[in-house]
């Protein structure tokens, strides 16, 4: 499988890298292709300019690039903190420039949404430092919502799975590294490794 992973945290060195490296590892573990874009460390602009905007329209080559890469996956990675219950803005900068409509997904008949990655995988790791329990009774989780309705469900992915890892601030190395050792399981059971088929 070709698993497209895509991270949105400015620090090297910070969790959501460490996940990143894990579920990478676990990738090619298992055989699989993987193409990873850190959209800090490549300087991405997340800013939709209007002539962008429309379906025959000329891309930035960067733009383009990842579209294609979208369209050519198997699957998906994305990991992120969560701020303010959404994603920092390059990485949201990075979905209204590259999840484009009549690409990913169109309106069909009578305003029906036609998405074109069904039959794909979606997986998204996300952090933050608010308590779950806190989270949950104070505004719910509206990063699920984001990602698994309103941008893959969208978009036609029904495989969805997302975790959270919580609260990062209050953590213990011990905990971070059973949350590692939790990624590695995830992407392990939702990209499984290909099997030879004895032929």
């Amino acid at each position: 499988m070709k698993i497209l992973v895509v991270l949105g945290h400015q620090r090297k060195g910070s969790f959501c890298h460490a996940i990143v490296d894990a579920a990478v590892a676990q990738l090619k573990a298992d055989g699989h292709e993987t193409i990873v874009h850190d959209l800090y460390a490549e300087g991405f602009d997340p800013i939709l300019p209007h002539e962008e905007i429309g379906r025959d329209v000329q891309l930035d080559p960067t733009v383009r690039r990842h579209c294609d890469e979208v369209m050519a996956a198997d699957g998906y990675l994305v990991v992120h903190p969560n701020w303010w219950g959404q994603p920092p803005a390059i990485l949201k900068g990075w979905v209204d420039r590259v999840l484009r409509q009549g690409l990913v997904y169109e309106f069909g008949e009578g305003g029906k949404v036609i998405g074109h990655l069904a039959g794909k995988t979606a997986v998204v790791v996300t952090t933050s430092n608010t308590p779950r329990e806190a989270e949950l009774a104070l505004y719910g989780d509206p990063l699920e919502n984001l990602w698994k309705a309103c941008i893959f469900g969208l978009c036609g992915v029904e495989d969805f799975t997302r975790r959270n890892f919580e609260s990062i601030i209050l953590s213990t190395p011990q905990e971070r590294a059973g949350w590692l050792d939790e990624t590695r399981r995830i992407i392990a059971e939702r990209f499984p490794a290909a099997r030879d088929s004895g032929a």
